[in-house]
């Protein structure tokens, strides 16, 4: 399934041990905890990472609520399983979500689940006014650290034998996933904010593979899990979702 990034390019993954440094720095930030509330904020579909579940961002998922959104979460208990299998799941969940808001929505997906976002606001673009990846390696989906990539094999096997719910080894690179591949590449609507969110720091994604060439790319100092807690993430999110909010109240004004 490809080779994980070069030996000694990748954060050392002490670094990781930063995530409870960075929540305790979140909930410290009376700016951003808690967040003021917006008059017309569009609705967020959250979308979590690699083997990790929509638990994985309920502070996230907390903080946005708080703000007046209306949020919803992706259904996904370990994210392990086909990207086209979750992808089409997701584009429902999606169409839905934007018709009972009457609204397009803003995707935010941490790690794998950023490219899973990206992936379907190709698909989809007139459901989705916003999206953000987090630490997302969406140009090169196993430029990962070595121990991640084993994982990854080890899974594999496990969709090879026919466990359900889990990818196989032919999803990397075979006909299932030929879709996704495309749209992980594809240019993004233009009404479409994009950030993609990096950090040199993370030590479970090789940062490069994060800079996609169709967003904004923004750098933090985060570790990869800690993303979903970084008060620097959050500042970025305010203003991604500020002008959502502002480009679906614009035609209004223009109306009136």
């Amino acid at each position: 399934m490809g080779d994980s990034v070069a030996a000694g390019t990748m954060a050392p993954m002490w670094g990781e041990l930063r995530y409870s440094g960075e929540l305790a720095s979140l909930l410290a930030r009376t700016a951003l905890h808690p967040p003021k509330r917006r008059p017309a904020p569009p609705p967020v579909l959250l979308i979590p990472g690699f083997m990790a579940g929509d638990h994985s961002l309920a502070m996230m998922r907390r903080w946005l609520g708080r703000r007046g959104h209306r949020v919803s979460m992706s259904g996904i208990l370990a994210n392990v399983d086909c990207a086209e299998r979750i992808v089409s799941r997701l584009e429902m969940r999606l169409q839905d979500l934007a018709e009972e808001c009457d609204s397009p929505v803003v995707l935010i997906g941490q790690s794998r689940g950023g490219a899973l976002a990206r992936a379907l606001a190709v698909r989809d673009p007139d459901s989705v006014c916003g999206l953000v990846t987090l630490g997302s390696p969406v140009c090169q989906s196993l430029a990962v650290s070595e121990s991640v990539l084993r994982t990854v094999r080890w899974m594999a096997r496990l969709g090879d034998l026919g466990v359900p719910g889990v990818f196989s080894s032919t999803c990397h690179e075979g006909e299932c996933c030929g879709d996704f591949r495309e749209q992980l590449a594809a240019p993004l609507a233009p009404s479409i904010q994009v950030a993609a969110i990096y950090s040199r720091s993370d030590a479970i994604v090789d940062w490069r593979a994060c800079l996609d060439p169709h967003a904004e790319r923004i750098e933090v100092d985060s570790s990869h899990c800690g993303m979903s807690v970084h008060p620097a993430v959050y500042r970025v999110l305010e203003r991604v979702l500020d002008g959502a909010e502002a480009a679906a109240a614009a035609p209004t004004a223009v109306a009136a």
